[in-house]
């Protein structure tokens, strides 16, 4: 398999909350899209973690071809 899998056609909403550690599936295997969920394991991938500056709403990218990761920037399209 080809990784990372293309987990989605559309990005995901998810409300982050200043100063929380977030981790960004990077493999697209994830059952918990965007989030990771591990299923990266023994794939020679990791996700992206990172912590929320502030509480705010943004959208996520599962299409895994972002430039802008972990956020969508229309490379869906």
């Amino acid at each position: 398999m080809e990784l990372p899998k293309r987990a989605g056609d559309s990005p995901i909403a998810i409300a982050l909350v200043e100063g929380k550690k977030y981790a960004w599936c990077t493999c697209g295997l994830s059952e918990n899209q965007p989030l990771c969920n591990g299923s990266h394991k023994g794939k020679g991938m990791s996700p992206k973690v990172f912590v929320a500056e502030k509480t705010e709403t943004k959208y996520f990218c599962v299409c895994k071809q972002t430039k802008n990761g972990p956020f969508c920037d229309g490379s869906h399209k």
